[in-house]
């Protein structure tokens, strides 16, 4: 009996391996598998929506004041991201947040785009000619150049992956920061060579050469001071010329304010670069965190910051008004942060159901029409990733840098400020006044927009700006490593000591 019972099994063993076989040899017929989605041009096009929609997380998009969190220009009291317990120096490789997902969710992405690639090399359906399949490869590239630079920026030394991981290949070591950078460039300088042509409004949504360009130069710019913010003027001379190229297809909005409104951005000839959002199916929190929540609050040394409108410091002009320190300033000022509550004019007013801790909000991103702002509001706001004022501002650092505050620098700088209404900057100026004074115009033309953490750090002034920083609420505690964030301990651990943690933090 036991030898027949014996015998059962095994056949049913045997039987069960054959099924399996026989199972894994087929693809599961309700799921999509890449061996079978890309049959046609369309399939392609959709498989391009979803590498810009890994764009849409948190802290590439509508977290962007996030950012600005770890910096000198406002709190965040939800701690999102884990940005207040950075801040206060509590940065390590356990701690998630950020920390954690600018690297898992730009690997994510990278993944994506290079899936997309492998799939469009193999493919060879006439609908694709050899020119929408350039346009293709250079769009999906801008967005892994993109991740790179997060990674680049924040960690230093990563992986370099540049095609889809198998399970042979999943364990990647890191690279030196340099190889990271050397591939950025590669990737941007494919897009130059092959995207479209025309300004990014002609085909909004959809990265083109000046979108590129002006990553290029945002990356390189970083580079420029080399991690000790001392400049290298070979590269800044190469973020120069990117800007000037990038500026003789795009002009400043009228309105400061148009290029962050869902009704003017698709006609903005501002925007180079977006991460868009639709309603009613895909949107973002901006209104609820930043209008109800006050995710984000500004400090007060940044309100301080914003000069009055004759272009003196606030304390210092005689149109300072200490009953109301919002009257008689830099009209920027209005338009980034309100007080106390959201006030548009018109009756379009909300108040947070938040405590507001600073007293201040941001303002900027917020849609009036969208209020009364709540967990059912649909903001399909997209995120103004690059703009013509911060190309601006770059050509005008490096241009300074390189030939000091010559005319080229008073124009651009001119321009910047004339579209508000605020005076040009004194003649005569030295080149470390205007080096100060274009960052302070970074700071104030920026604000909320998730650069001031970028800044800080390529200057390498963070700990000169951070530690001693009055705030009222937290105390900042800065120190050197932070340069470089660790890597999640949760990729150390799961590549089995193939990936080796930054060493600040080991």
């Amino acid at each position: 009996m036991k030898k027949r019972i014996y015998i059962i099994i095994c056949i049913a063993i045997v039987s069960t391996i054959s099924a399996c076989k026989k199972a894994l040899d087929l693809n599961p017929k309700d799921q999509l598998a890449a061996t079978t989605f890309y049959k046609q041009k369309s399939d392609f096009d959709e498989a391009l929506a979803a590498v810009y929609g890994s764009m849409q997380t948190e802290e590439f998009s509508f977290g962007m004041p996030f950012r600005d969190a770890l910096s000198d220009n406002g709190y965040n009291q939800f701690n999102s991201g884990s940005v207040t317990s950075i801040d206060q120096g509590n940065l390590s490789a356990t701690i998630g947040g950020y920390q954690q997902a600018i690297y898992d969710d730009a690997y994510i992405s990278i993944a994506r785009v290079n899936n997309f690639l492998t799939q469009l090399a193999a493919y060879t359906g006439a609908d694709i000619t050899d020119a929408i399949r350039k346009q293709y490869t250079g769009e999906v590239m801008f967005v892994r150049a993109f991740m790179y630079y997060q990674l680049y920026t924040i960690y230093g030394d990563v992986p370099l992956v540049t095609q889809p991981l198998t399970l042979a290949t999943q364990k990647q070591p890191k690279v030196p920061a340099a190889q990271i950078l050397a591939q950025i460039q590669s990737d941007l300088n494919y897009g130059i060579a092959n995207l479209s042509t025309q300004p990014y409004i002609s085909n909004y949504g959809h990265a083109c050469v000046s979108s590129a360009q002006a990553l290029l130069a945002r990356v390189l710019i970083y580079a420029a001071y080399q991690g000790t913010g001392v400049v290298d003027p070979t590269i800044m001379g190469q973020v120069r010329t990117l800007c000037t190229s990038v500026l003789t297809q795009y002009s400043l909005d009228p309105d400061y304010i148009s290029p962050f409104r869902d009704a003017t951005q698709t006609t903005s000839k501002e925007l180079i670069f977006t991460i868009n959002f639709l309603a009613p199916n895909n949107t973002a929190p901006w209104d609820l965190y930043f209008g109800d929540w006050d995710a984000c609050a500004p400090y007060e040394n940044l309100v301080d910051d914003y000069e009055c409108t004759d272009g003196l410091p606030w304390g210092v002009s005689p149109l300072t008004d200490h009953t109301n320190n919002m009257n008689n300033r830099d009209p920027r000022l209005g338009m980034t942060i309100y007080k106390g509550f959201v006030d548009f004019g018109n009756g379009e007013v909300h108040h947070p159901s938040n405590p507001v801790p600073t007293g201040y909000g941001t303002k900027k991103f917020l849609e009036p029409k969208n209020i009364p702002y709540g967990f059912s509001t649909l903001s399909q706001q997209d995120a103004p990733v690059i703009r013509a004022a911060e190309v601006m501002l770059m050509e005008a650092e490096a241009e300074n840098e390189l030939s000091g505050p010559d005319p080229t620098v008073y124009q651009l700088t001119t321009a910047i400020r004339a579209r508000v209404g605020m005076p040009a900057y004194p003649a005569g100026l030295t080149q470390d006044q205007m080096r100060q004074r274009i960052r302070h115009e970074r700071r104030i033309e920026l604000a909320m927009e998730g650069l001031r953490h970028f800044d800080l750090e390529r200057w390498h002034i963070a700990g000169q700006v951070l530690n001693g920083l009055n705030t009222g609420i937290i105390t900042y505690n800065w120190q050197d490593k932070f340069y470089k964030w660790p890597l999640p301990q949760t990729e150390i651990d799961k590549s089995g000591g193939v990936l080796v943690q930054n060493p600040d933090y080991k």
